[in-house]
């Protein structure tokens, strides 16, 4: 059955359906979730050799409309993520943005949704290399909420696992056998007694989350790592500075010390899981006074009135599932 990696977004608890039911999109054809199966000796299942993307879907109950939040940019990553996996011949992003609409309509959510399109190596084979093999792509959805807690602050530890570098496995790429380094990451911190995991790079500088990107605010200026310092190149981290932008926050990007995170009038994560999720301590030291900071907050409350809809300037980023094509 095609299945999300280990470290993927959980499905909202409260609000779980049957998910054999549920539509996805696999070798062709729209089928039950259920029916979606792989062979054990499947290479993306055997070695980690395929990439997928996150895409969320906001429900808004006045509209009673269903909005897919920046589907061309992360079809555009996917793309991006296969060439380097040696995966080509696949949708057009077009082509791609209409497979998630249609997984989605399919579904007919009412509620808020994450989409997961992937392009896996579909070649039953033992041996490692990723060239010679076959491809093939498949799109699921489900129900979700929050990923981590995005109404107050969290807390977080440094842990001793690093994200793998440029010259290892790309952090750039989702690739999927990649997402056991924020596995590592994730369970460190949990049994260690925090929420989230702040990861390292190889040289000691501050990298991002277990699976989000991360943003401090030093003397009112929002300061966040550079795409070379091993994270993901994120589509929320990008619209973050975006709505920095739009409420004329100045933003830089460059290194982060660990320390400078202990001194830091405020922190939070970003990603489409964690969306904005304040961070109220680092290893123990409360940031700041340890509640949600006001920028935080605005940029918080700006990016969920943006992705429900609410927003003329951030139009842009949202396609209606049900109307208004």
């Amino acid at each position: 059955m095609a299945t999300t990696p280990a470290s993927a977004p959980a499905v909202a608890a409260a609000a779980q359906p049957d998910l054999h039911s549920l539509i996805c999109f696999f070798q062709g054809e729209y089928v039950k979730l259920g029916e979606a199966k792989l062979p054990l000796m499947t290479h993306a299942f055997l070695y980690g050799t395929a990439v997928f993307e996150g895409i969320r879907a906001y429900w808004n109950p006045d509209e009673k409309q269903l909005y897919a939040l920046r589907v061309k940019e992360h079809l555009v990553r996917l793309r991006n993520s296969s060439r380097i996996m040696l995966m080509s011949d696949l949708p057009s992003v077009e082509d791609f943005t209409e497979i998630v609409k249609q997984v989605l309509r399919r579904n007919n959510f009412q509620e808020d949704a994450y989409c997961r399109p992937s392009v896996y190596k579909n070649t039953e084979a033992i041996g490692v290399k990723l060239h010679g093999l076959t491809h093939d792509y498949y799109v699921l959805a489900v129900p979700m909420g929050d990923y981590i807690d995005t109404s107050k602050g969290i807390p977080t530890g440094t842990v001793s696992w690093r994200r793998t570098s440029d010259t290892s496995i790309p952090s750039r790429s989702k690739i999927t056998g990649s997402y056991v380094n924020p596995a590592f990451s994730k369970t460190e911190a949990m049994l260690n007694g925090f929420d989230e995991a702040i990861v390292l790079t190889a040289d000691g500088h501050v990298s991002e989350g277990s699976a989000e990107n991360l943003f401090m605010v030093r003397d009112g200026v929002l300061i966040t790592p550079p795409v070379s310092d091993d994270i993901l190149e994120g589509i929320t981290r990008a619209g973050i500075m975006e709505i920095a932008a739009h409420l004329g926050i100045s933003v830089k990007e460059r290194q982060i010390d660990r320390t400078e995170l202990y001194i830091a009038d405020e922190v939070f994560f970003c990603g489409t899981g964690a969306q904005v999720s304040p961070v109220a301590s680092v290893d123990h030291r409360p940031v700041g006074d340890g509640q949600v900071g006001p920028i935080s907050r605005q940029i918080s409350k700006t990016y969920f009135d943006a992705v429900r809809g609410k927003l003329d300037a951030f139009r842009h980023w949202v396609i209606p599932i049900y109307t208004g094509e």
